[in-house]
């Protein structure tokens, strides 16, 4: 499927608003925005909102959906934690939101370098929150607890997808895995907020969509956003289904009926969109 239906075509960003912020935060911070080829990027360039990357612009996993380069990292920047805080406080963003690709050739997955950038925000920007999109930091609870010992004030993590197209689109993760973690951080720190998000057009069905989100919120989740998936190159997954707006706000009403107190539902919806409104 490669022509958009109407409700899924947006302006073309901005190439000076983009051109902006980069000279602003400087060329050695990647955000995900570019990386992942966000299509709001146009949109909260011109805010001055941005979702920043730590960890390197490289993830040693493969999963269809994603945009992000694949293959073996660098070392991590030592500087990183602290050049990121400095971007945000270039910025004067007042809620920051923080990711990174997936490192399984860490000991941690990455977990310490949230910590440490979480610890350099708190410290340039006293006022403002930082929200924390992890990926699954190989499931370990010691891994978790570096994270949530942080104190973030919340912590992402996407389920991504139905349990069933994991086999196929992101065969190299784990649903129970990323389930487990959402659980452990709840359990580790009640008072922080879990956060997960999934996308729509790959091919699940309503009854999984449901049952999904039942999941999240029996794991801990309290906010929850839902997004259709665009493939971001001829060599990703396929779009299976450009899913209708109304579809949408049916399950955002359906989330916040099981017990979600935040639900972000809709065709352009991505986990760091719009954030701080959260």
């Amino acid at each position: 499927m490669n022509n958009l239906p109407q409700w899924l075509i947006k302006r073309v960003p901005k190439q000076e608003n983009i051109k902006k912020i980069r000279s602003l935060i400087g060329d050695g911070i990647n955000t995900v925005c570019e990386s992942a080829k966000c299509p709001n990027i146009g949109e909260c360039y011109n805010n001055r909102t941005v979702t920043f990357m730590i960890l390197g612009n490289i993830c040693t996993r493969n999963c269809g959906f994603c945009a992000v380069d694949k293959g073996s990292p660098s070392m991590p920047d030592p500087t990183e934690p602290k050049n990121v805080a400095r971007a945000a406080q270039i910025l004067d963003l007042k809620h920051v939101v923080v990711t990174s690709p997936t490192r399984d050739d860490l000991p941690d997955g990455g977990a310490s370098y949230f910590a440490k950038t979480i610890k350099e925000i708190r410290s340039a920007l006293p006022e403002a929150k930082v929200e924390v999109l992890v990926p699954d930091l190989k499931g370990k609870e010691e891994h978790i607890r570096k994270v949530t010992d942080a104190m973030p004030d919340i912590l992402n993590h996407n389920i991504e997808m139905v349990p069933r197209l994991y086999n196929n689109v992101r065969p190299r993760s784990n649903y129970y895995t990323s389930i487990n973690l959402l659980r452990t951080s709840k359990k580790l720190n009640s008072n922080i907020p879990v956060k997960s998000g999934f996308m729509l057009g790959l091919g699940e069905k309503e009854s999984e969509i449901l049952s999904l989100i039942k999941e999240l919120y029996s794991a801990g989740c309290d906010i929850l956003t839902i997004g259709q998936y665009i493939a971001p190159s001829q060599a990703s997954a396929k779009v299976v289904e450009y899913v209708q707006p109304e579809k949408f706000e049916q399950y955002r009403h359906f989330a916040l009926s099981v017990g979600f107190k935040s639900v972000f539902s809709g065709p352009f919806i991505r986990s760091s969109y719009k954030a701080g409104e959260y």
